[in-house]
């Protein structure tokens, strides 16, 4: 690892990244991609250091701008959607569980490729813990992606199901509000500009009516929502999402949606006075998360319905303003489903399982390391095994918690195992972008979409040893001319 320790920074930085106590400013674009990103994603997702890690984020960070490409907001995007200024466009958010730079430089290839721009990274609140991935680590993860790949324009960095659970707001409502709340804190500085709230799981089906059974529901996303609307930098409005009915239960309806979203503007409009509200809304079609996994490991056929995008998503814009309604769980779809999203009008899908599965079952992942992984599971996740379950539907319904510990044996794997499998991750993402509408749309987004750069502080370390003369000499070696010298 060539950034093992701080002083490393501006020895091997020397004629490529400029740092200063001015800031960090781009030299050699090109011996950027070439020599340096790699390394510098690599130290902010696995340095031992803190200060090491937190240089390798600040530097990826402000490069990127530098480099074109931005940290935003797709609200402005989706509010345009509302309004009708375009359609026939389905925005991809896509969780990236495992190999986060390498599937995101598939992601970035893809668009290039089909010269699209509205797309999102996203990683839930239950993946930021399995798999090991905090908000800033996942952040510098995406964004050198787009540094290696060239790519310029908006970068979506989304929060996925910053959710409420049912059972522990129970027992303590305080506590695990707060505990959505910390998650925000930390998520909002770290770039996650997008944020899907999702309080649908304390939806009472038992309450005498819908009101009422979407009371906690609206009440409680309009409170996190005016909590972000605190937290958010000059100049972004985070796009915020709110979810009627929860992934797995019943198909949602109007009377639902309605409920929710007038007793929604009614709690922010006294919470957070003036303050933009939802930009879209998640419903329940007839999926689930990572789809029904039948004995033999196969995937069972979902009966989606797509008329309920399309119907709930008519009053969304009409009534709301909103871009529209948002699919969760469609990665395991057949290919065949997917323009149905856009000819529905569908504002967002949620894809996930599908691109795992692509890892985990490719004949070039190595099978020595997936049994290790499935070794790991079976002790760790042993609880997790209901009774009659068989080891295909056990393995495929937990593997996702192995990408946490065998982080770094799928971030280092060697380049002849990698090739293949990004390559066809980089297909199926393009396929997938051309039937969700986004092929030659990138205009579509650059039109709505005004991406402010947010400037980080220089980590206090890095300033220390910059401006420290001793330090800062020993780093350079004792033949160089100090900061500032003619």
């Amino acid at each position: 690892m060539k950034f093992a320790q701080l002083t490393d920074f501006p020895i091997v930085l020397k004629g490529i990244v400029d740092i200063s106590p001015a800031g960090a400013k781009v030299l050699d674009a090109n011996a950027l991609r070439n020599e340096i990103i790699d390394e510098l994603v690599l130290a902010a997702v696995f340095a031992q250091d803190e200060e090491v890690r937190d240089t390798a984020r600040w530097l990826i960070w402000e490069t990127g701008h530098q480099l074109g490409a931005t940290i935003a907001s797709i609200h402005d995007l989706y509010m345009a959607r509302g309004q009708e200024k375009y359609k026939d466009l389905c925005v991809p958010a896509v969780n990236l569980r495992a190999m986060t730079y390498d599937k995101a430089r598939a992601m970035f290839r893809a668009a290039n490729g089909i010269n699209s721009g509205a797309f999102i990274f996203e990683i839930a609140k239950s993946e930021i813990g399995y798999t090991m991935q905090r908000p800033a680590e996942y952040t510098a993860a995406v964004l050198a992606a787009a540094i290696k790949e060239g790519y310029e324009g908006p970068v979506f960095i989304q929060g996925d199901h910053f959710q409420v659970n049912a059972k522990n707001y129970k027992q303590d409502p305080a506590k695990e509000l707060n505990a959505v709340k910390e998650l925000i804190e930390e998520a909002v500085p770290a770039g996650f500009y997008n944020i899907d709230i999702d309080t649908s799981t304390l939806v009472d089906l038992d309450e005498p009516t819908v009101p009422e059974q979407q009371r906690l529901n609206y009440e409680l996303a309009a409170e996190l929502t005016a909590y972000i609307r605190n937290l958010e930098p000059k100049g972004i409005t985070v796009s915020v999402g709110g979810e009627i009915g929860e992934v797995g239960g019943k198909n949602s309806n109007i009377e639902e949606m309605e409920a929710y979203m007038d007793g929604y503007t009614q709690s922010l409009a006294k919470q957070a006075p003036g303050k933009p509200g939802l930009s879209k809304i998640s419903v329940q079609t007839g999926t689930s998360h990572g789809g029904v996994v039948l004995p033999d490991g196969s995937i069972a056929k979902v009966a989606l319905d797509f008329s309920v995008l399309d119907s709930l998503g008519k009053v969304a814009r009409a009534k709301y303003g909103m871009s529209g309604c948002v699919q969760h769980g469609a990665s395991t779809l057949p290919d065949e489903a997917f323009h149905n999203f856009t000819s529905s009008q569908a504002s967002e899908v949620h894809l996930a399982t599908g691109f795992q599965n692509l890892l985990y079952d490719h004949a070039s992942f190595p099978a020595d390391l997936r049994e290790r992984v499935y070794g790991w599971l079976a002790i760790n996740c042993a609880k997790e095994r209901k009774p009659g379950k068989t080891d295909e539907q056990f393995f495929y319904s937990t593997r996702k918690k192995g990408f946490g510990p065998y982080k770094w044996e799928t971030w280092t794997l060697p380049e002849s195992i990698k090739a293949p499998i990004l390559k066809d991750l980089e297909a199926k993402f393009s396929f997938l972008f051309n039937q969700l509408g986004l092929k030659d749309r990138r205009d579509v987004t650059r039109e709505f979409v005004k991406a402010p750069f947010i400037a980080k502080a220089m980590p206090k370390a890095l300033n220390t040893l910059l401006t420290d003369p001793n330090r800062y000499g020993a780093a350079r070696g004792p033949e160089e001319d100090a900061p500032g010298a003619d």
